[in-house]
């Protein structure tokens, strides 16, 4: 098992780059941000999206969105509420609000185009440390370690021999990272991009593809025998009768609705008070829902 601690030598770090390269070339998915007409502002709307929600369901959602509102400009000049309309069933809709909010930014601090630089788009309201390397990786071909889970559970088996990764991203992670990375711009923004996709595809949470995967002859993981995760129990996310599931359910009036609701209408649909109760207060809480006088509510103006 390799120590999470110890960077890689550079030859090793190599050996597992143009394998997984070339079969990125060959079997990345045609995805609409992945195209060169998607530009900076296509590839940072994907990202807000496909945090925890997979790629089917963010398909229809981003190609509606990007034909309404084709740069940041365009969204920036809209209610806020609009992207919480628009954001739909994804789930997590506070990333809307912050989309929104770095699209004000944009137009406000870098006349209206997604800046270049890493500490620019670290900057920018929302985005966080993955995002900003992600966008810059994806859009302008910089060399950034870009650790989203699908990568981190990729490094977690090929390299330091475990089955899952850590539940929060570590600093021993980052240094692992930083030691695969390929030298030159271009290489390690393909590195990027391949090492996720295999992950999605291959090397994934549950039935992982070994027999697919281009490195698994040194996958330390597989060598190992493939031993079972030692850590806290993983368990899937529930969402049945969740607070969750009431703040979409009362999000859905809201969107629906061109006019602000009455409570009655958002008292329909839940029929346990308290949890309804504080659902909502949650949702004006985030800025997600904003009260008017009269016992009404609507989506952020």
């Amino acid at each position: 098992m390799t120590d999470t601690n110890t960077a890689l030598a550079p030859t090793d770090a190599a050996s597992l780059h143009a394998p997984v390269i070339s079969w990125f070339d060959e079997h990345a998915r045609d995805l609409p941000w992945r195209r060169p007409e998607a530009g900076a502002w296509g590839v940072m709307v994907s990202e807000f999206m496909l945090q925890q929600t997979p790629v089917n369901r963010v398909l229809p959602v981003y190609e509606q969105w990007l034909a309404r509102w084709p740069r940041p400009a365009d969204l920036a000049a809209e209610a806020p509420g609009e992207a919480v309309r628009a954001w739909g069933r994804l789930g997590y809709p506070r990333r809307a609000l912050r989309l929104h909010g770095a699209a004000q930014a944009i137009a406000e601090r870098h006349d209206g185009d997604v800046p270049r630089e890493h500490a620019q788009l670290l900057a920018l309201p929302g985005i966080g440390e993955y995002t900003a390397a992600a966008v810059a990786s994806f859009a302008y071909g910089q060399r950034h370690a870009v650790l989203d889970t699908n990568v981190r559970r990729v490094f977690a088996r090929a390299s330091s021999g475990i089955q899952y990764p850590p539940t929060a991203t570590t600093a021993a992670e980052r240094k692992l990272a930083r030691a695969l990375l390929p030298d030159d711009e271009e290489t390690a923004a393909r590195w990027a991009a391949a090492s996720m996709e295999l992950g999605a595809l291959v090397c994934t949470a549950r039935n992982e593809d070994c027999a697919r995967c281009p490195i698994a002859a040194q996958c330390s993981w597989r060598l190992a025998g493939k031993p079972a995760h030692e850590g806290a129990p993983r368990r899937g996310q529930t969402y049945a009768g969740t607070d969750r599931q009431v703040r979409g359910k009362l999000l859905a009036v809201l969107r629906e609705s061109s006019e602000p609701v009455p409570q009655t209408a958002l008292d329909v649909v839940w029929h346990e008070p308290v949890q309804r109760a504080r659902a909502l207060d949650g949702l004006v809480a985030d800025g997600l829902v904003e009260p008017l006088e009269g016992g009404l509510y609507q989506l952020p103006g």
